[in-house]
């Protein structure tokens, strides 16, 4: 098995071909795209390979550490990823071609209107094992 992290994202990445903002969405439309995710979340249950998934406040602050005895340093020069990552969800299947199906299922979430949204999904595999350095 293989774990993978799909990463929805606000922006960023390529746009979607319907980039219109979930702000300006109905209700309606939210609630869609919200069921969808729980329910796509419920199949990945029941096949065993859903681990985690979270949505994520549009709130959030880079941190850095700042030398002995200062405090730490926030909003670097940085892109926030407040502004980028919508949220994300952990997987765990038998290859990467499934990975890659999971990550196109999700990418059709319904979006203003009811048409799929067609989001690109940033799939990243977790480090199997450190990386070993021989001299």
């Amino acid at each position: 098995m293989a774990k993978y992290l799909l990463l929805k994202h606000y922006r960023g990445g390529p746009r979607p071909l319907d980039d219109t903002p979930m702000d300006q969405w109905t209700p309606d439309e939210v609630s869609a795209h919200i069921q969808f995710m729980q329910d796509f979340a419920d199949g990945l249950r029941a096949s065993g390979e859903y681990i985690d998934a979270q949505a994520l406040a549009p709130e959030g602050t880079f941190v850095r550490y700042d030398g002995e005895g200062r405090p730490p340093v926030t909003d670097g020069p940085f892109a926030e990823t407040k502004d980028l990552i919508a949220g994300w969800m952990v997987i765990d299947v038998d290859d990467y071609d499934r990975a890659v199906e999971l990550a196109g299922e999700l990418s059709a979430a319904p979006a203003a209107g009811g048409k799929p949204l067609r989001e690109w999904i940033e799939l990243r595999p977790f480090l199997s094992s450190p990386m070993t350095i021989t001299e």
